[in-house]
């Protein structure tokens, strides 16, 4: 019988809710060792890991906000998200959402669910409901623990931003919050991919596989040195458009762009996955997915998705190319500069000056001048001038840039060594890390910087 016989033939019986399908669905999960198992790690290995690293006297300085984990609690959260858009939330959705659907074709166990529930339409509700479920569990787990273990180690102390302006406690927390809820949008893209594979590819073990493997593709995808518009058409780009939150102004533009993109593939991943549930043959024992169809089903909606959105940011937005030009990265750096030097300028018990009595200004080449002067690479050269109040010569400062194809940076102090000479700097309370001998950055690629 087809998914529409099974409903036809008991349709005078009483159905199962979706609520009590869901319950049903939940306890099943739970009852896995490897889902208790995840849970326990997502809610208790977090803390153990940002407070033992917070310790430590080398920290993971090519880790964005690596360096600061030894002067606020509120960086081992976002350094610990930095590591689950990476690995951790693909995996996570690879193990959940993968195989809800197939672990009941390797058990053989449909039509005794059918027999109970009597809808395939209730049975996918409460399964992709239950899967998310468990998913967003696993996520406040990871964002709850590393904020609980770096607070507690460290404590409740100001986070410098990424263009080096410094964030309340209050503030800090808030948009650790805020940066964790915004990955949620392409974790359940992932989610959504887990449910058509493990719909579409049935027992076996490549649906699995499949949200980590597209998910590695497009982390491989933004290390490419791709237009802006194509890197912003992924849903990848929503687990790194979380870093324009700290900065100021915030960049909003690539980070809406990003959850809109990635709310856009759950939606028509989850659909894809539905229609195929439906139209499925559960009198066929041996079920091992629906062969060409899905493939097709699966691959050409999201291309055609990808391809829409990526002319739709081409004609919309005024950025072309990689979005790193000269511009844009001299901006990025001089405002960087002007917020750590008064940070430093604190440090050291000097007089006060604000940014525009410093009057900041950098001017960036890339390899010498003698190629374009845009996109990513480590051959960035940077020469920040600044004046003082009541000193007429200005002050300049070198830096050496590494920026990334998503237009993250490290600017590396070279020289004068009395500014960005030295990791440490001596202060009447002992030593302090220099917050001009290397920083990170953030180069926003649209351009489009709110001004809220």
């Amino acid at each position: 019988m087809t998914a529409t016989l099974a409903e036809g033939n008991v349709a005078g019986a009483r159905r199962v809710s979706v609520p009590r399908t869901y319950r049903f669905e939940l306890v099943k999960l739970f009852s896995q060792w490897r889902i208790r198992l995840l849970v326990l790690a997502c809610w208790i290995a977090p803390a153990l890991f940002v407070a033992g690293v917070s310790q430590q006297s080398t920290l993971p300085s090519d880790t964005l906000f690596g360096r600061w984990m030894h002067a606020t609690g509120w960086a081992g959260p976002l350094v610990m998200l930095g590591f689950a858009g990476t690995w951790a939330l693909p995996l996570l959705t690879s193990v959940v959402a993968g195989d809800v659907f197939a672990s009941e074709d390797r058990l053989g166990t449909w039509r005794h669910l059918l027999v109970a529930v009597r809808s395939p339409r209730r049975i996918f509700a409460a399964k992709a409901l239950a899967s998310v479920t468990v998913l967003l569990l696993l996520v406040a787990g990871l964002a709850c623990s590393s904020a609980a273990g770096g607070v507690a180690a460290v404590g409740n102390q100001p986070l410098v931003g990424l263009d080096g302006h410094l964030l309340a406690p209050a503030d800090a927390a808030a948009k650790v919050l805020l940066a964790w809820v915004c990955v949620l949008a392409p974790t359940l893209a992932l989610a959504a991919i887990g449910l058509l594979g493990s719909v579409a590819l049935g027992r076996s073990p490549m649906g699995l596989l499949l949200p980590g493997l597209v998910a590695l593709a497009m982390q491989l995808a933004q290390m490419l040195p791709l237009p802006a518009a194509v890197r912003l058409a992924l849903p990848s780009y929503a687990f790194i458009a979380w870093n324009g939150l700290f900065t100021s102004p915030v960049q909003l533009g690539p980070l809406l762009i990003g959850i809109v993109v990635s709310l856009a593939w759950a939606v028509l991943a989850t659909a894809l996955a539905y229609v195929l549930f439906l139209r499925r043959d559960f009198t066929n024992l041996v079920h091992d997915g629906s062969g060409r169809r899905a493939l097709t089903v699966g691959l050409l909606p999201p291309a055609g998705l990808t391809a829409l959105t990526v002319a739709a940011l081409a004609v919309a937005t005024p950025s072309t190319g990689s979005g790193i030009e000269q511009g844009t990265v001299q901006r990025s750096v001089a405002t960087a500069f002007a917020h750590l030097y008064r940070l430093q300028t604190r440090q050291l018990h000097r007089p006060a000056v604000t940014e525009t009595q410093l009057r900041t200004t950098a001017a960036c080449t890339k390899s010498d001048g003698q190629a374009a002067q845009e996109g990513a690479g480590n051959d960035w050269r940077c020469v920040v001038t600044w004046h003082l109040p009541g000193i007429a010569v200005a002050g300049t400062a070198i830096y050496q840039l590494d920026i990334g194809p998503d237009g993250r940076f490290v600017a590396d102090g070279d020289g004068p060594k009395e500014v960005n000479g030295y990791f440490l700097l001596r202060t009447s309370t002992g030593d302090s890390p220099n917050p001009l001998w290397q920083f990170d950055g953030n180069v926003e690629l649209l351009n489009t910087t709110s001004k809220g």
